[in-house]
């Protein structure tokens, strides 16, 4: 019979790396499971709103996250993934890719979101050919480039944003009117004479041979093929809450929480971009991975 845990983190960003800095605090017997540390802040480009840092890059943030919760000793299985959550009388089995199963009175899901695809054709035939889903990851190999980031949110600015400094030139397809995200980011990518914006602007297929060589884009009704060597996907993310089917979420998929992070299940609580709070930022992630780890904290002393 499996050892039962106090509780069992899944994730390790933001969210899952607070909520364990703060497991171990209180002493707390837990497993921390997750395919990588940082999560999508490792992914971020200049990060100017974290409170403590006027300015840090994502990839050096997630550092610093990495490096406090190590400063814990504590059961941390990297480079698997959970597959399926489910109830074992009053604990909670987890099912991992390396054929593991721990089991735990309590759980925090903080398993983040991955990358909404565009569904169009060339776009699985030259994923790593060309096209990306992550500009902080994958910006450098454009050095002097022409290439395109898709979107017209934050995500999408601030992968312009990297990219005006690695590029020959980056055109923003958004499928919108105007863009939305932050006024500041929206006012940098204007200004920028490598950047050029197409509102209105539908991506309709991805053309290459071995690799990426451009885009056939629907602009207000007209179209248009652009050459280019580098897409940048960034029309949003979809939370990764497939693998727990026993608490309440909402159309968006994802789990509905209270203001102390508690789900509709007893003793199982979530926290960051999993969740249904609707601010998808890092600092707002960390808080909530703090709550989380009190909350289930609290539900143990009761126990």
């Amino acid at each position: 019979m499996a050892e039962v845990k106090d509780l069992i983190i899944i994730g390790a960003g933001p969210a899952g790396i607070t909520a364990a800095v703060y497991a171990a605090r209180k002493k707390m017997d837990f497993t921390v499971i997750s395919r990588d540390i940082g999560g999508q802040a490792a992914w971020s480009g200049d990060i100017e709103n974290y409170t403590g840092y006027q300015f840090i890059s994502g990839p050096d943030l997630a550092i610093k996250f990495k490096e406090h919760m190590e400063k814990y000793e504590f059961d941390l299985k990297e480079g698997g993934e959970v597959l399926k959550v489910e109830q074992e009388g009053k604990n909670f089995k987890v099912k991992t890719s390396k054929d593991e199963e721990l089991v735990a009175k309590t759980l925090v899901i903080a398993s983040g979101k991955r990358s909404r695809l565009l569904n169009i054709p060339g776009e699985v035939k030259f994923k790593n050919r060309g096209v990306t889903y992550c500009a902080t990851c994958d910006g450098p190999i454009f050095q002097g480039k022409t290439v395109a980031v898709i979107g017209g949110g934050n995500s999408a600015l601030d992968a312009v944003l990297q990219m005006i400094k690695i590029a020959e030139k980056v055109y923003l397809i958004n499928i919108n009117e105007a863009l939305g995200g932050d006024a500041v980011m929206i006012e940098k990518v204007m200004s920028s004479d490598k950047a050029e914006v197409l509102n209105k602007t539908k991506m309709l297929e991805i053309m290459g041979d071995k690799f990426v060589k451009g885009i056939r884009v629907d602009q207000a009704g007209k179209i248009r093929e652009i050459p280019l060597q580098g897409i940048f996907v960034e029309i949003g993310l979809l939370p990764n809450s497939n693998i727990i089917d026993f608490v309440k979420k909402n159309k968006n998929d994802e789990i509905m929480i209270n203001c102390s992070a508690e789900t509709s299940v007893p003793g199982v609580f979530a926290a960051g971009d999993v969740t249904d709070v609707p601010e998808k930022q890092i600092i707002v992630a960390a808080g909530d991975g703090a709550k989380a780890t009190l909350a289930a904290f609290k539900y143990l002393v009761k126990l």
